[in-house]
């Protein structure tokens, strides 16, 4: 009863004065809104990029072709590079500890069409593995088998952005199109993946048995990457390892020659990734900490101000027996509701920020209730602590001097 007492008494004191109240909750106001939002996005956005990662397969060690180029920072297109062989990916699969499947696959950028329809897409030219290993699934019709493969036939399974080009609202199962001028029979259409990590469309390409590709269209032998997985993701780091060791017996690499291919451990990326936007959202964060800062400095002003104009007040109190005790949490009281209302205000515009910019960004957000609940609390502690000098003044004045100087 006593508390709620309080903090009736501390809701008219402050409703008393409304513009200074509403002034001086401004600063707490905007910095939980900032915290609030930043953590929000921050949140979604590290859950949209383990998403996207992970959709691109599980436990998967990425190897490329061709070294990135340090001095430069550039990296040679993969596919101008015949360092990976089909025959890599398979002794990967035989001789590297913690693997259960290596893919070989070679991309390049080729024109699609059907009857009037025209496209340039991104043919793969790959094995029936690769849709587990890279977590893709059909949506219509199948992905191509092995006896497919072996007889290295002309079929293709078509991305849903392809699909969307070339056949428009159509069923394209059992149609034939043309890349560069070769028909092939579609036999499946892929479910819709969205972008990758690097902002690629994963739904703008097509799928092609690999000796279909090296032979009858591109006409090489050498593949641009090799998608392995791991067993588990506490196998990934070995397999990386691994992989890297074999490869380089295979190619024949000299011990003080850089590797002619890249491996990429998809751990590695996520970590990588995940870090960065840690960064970002605590930089962010800190500038709503320094407006939480400027809020508590609003909050001793406002609370300086009022000790001075309810001396008398405090005066009344202290002569019909009210303890120092009892002015210091009152006007404590005062500080912390003060800083509550800005924090409270706070968090609903910090939450409408976040889902605004998810909106019309297309970020990520996420609602993280310890990120709230951390920030309003870190605010009503600033409030307390600025209006702790107002409070242990009032409470320390003298009762007689106080009547006085009303």
């Amino acid at each position: 009863m006593k508390l709620r007492r309080l903090v009736k008494a501390a809701w008219r004191s402050l409703g008393a004065r409304r513009m200074r109240t509403a002034l001086a909750a401004v600063g707490v106001t905007i910095g939980v809104a900032a915290v609030v939002a930043v953590m929000c996005i921050g949140e979604g956005t590290k859950a949209e990029v383990l998403r996207t990662i992970e959709s691109m397969g599980a436990n998967l060690v990425v190897v490329t072709a061709g070294r990135s180029k340090a001095s430069a920072g550039l990296r040679q297109k993969a596919a101008d590079v015949e360092t990976l062989l089909p025959e890599d990916a398979l002794g990967i699969s035989q001789e590297v500890p913690g693997v259960r499947l290596a893919v070989p696959a070679l991309s390049r950028k080729l024109e699609v069409a059907t009857g009037d329809s025209v496209a340039t897409t991104t043919v793969v030219a790959t094995l029936p593995d690769l849709p587990e290993v890279r977590n893709f699934r059909t949506s219509r019709g199948d992905f191509f088998d092995d006896d497919t493969v072996k007889s290295a036939a002309r079929v293709v399974v078509l991305g849903q952005t392809v699909v969307e080009s070339l056949f428009s609202d159509s069923d394209p199962v059992d149609a034939t199109i043309r890349i560069s001028k070769i028909p092939f029979t579609v036999i499946g259409v892929m479910e819709r993946k969205g972008l990758d990590i690097s902002g690629q469309d994963q739904d703008d390409q097509v799928f092609i048995p690999l000796p279909t590709g090296l032979r009858r269209l591109f006409n090489v032998t050498y593949v641009n990457a090799i998608y392995v997985q791991a067993t588990g993701p506490q196998a990934m780091a070995g397999v990386a390892e691994g992989t890297q060791t074999l490869l380089r017996e295979r190619h024949r690499l000299r011990e003080d020659a850089d590797d002619d291919f890249t491996v990429q451990n998809q751990a590695d990326v996520i970590a990588a990734r995940q870090q960065t936007s840690s960064s970002l959202t605590i930089l962010l964060s800190s500038i709503g900490g320094i407006s939480l800062f400027v809020g508590g400095v609003g909050i001793l002003a406002v609370m300086l101000i009022s000790v001075r104009e309810r001396t008398r007040e405090i005066g009344v109190r202290r002569a019909v027996g009210a303890t120092q005790h009892a002015i210091l949490v009152q006007f404590l009281v005062e500080a912390a509701m003060l800083s509550l209302t800005g924090s409270v205000v706070g968090a609903g515009l910090g939450l409408a920020a976040a889902a605004i910019t998810a909106r019309f960004t297309h970020w990520g957000m996420g609602i993280s209730l310890p990120a709230i609940v951390g920030a309003m609390a870190f605010s009503i502690a600033i409030g307390v602590i600025f209006g702790l000098y107002p409070a242990r003044r009032a409470s320390l004045l003298n009762p007689i001097q106080a009547l006085r100087s009303g």
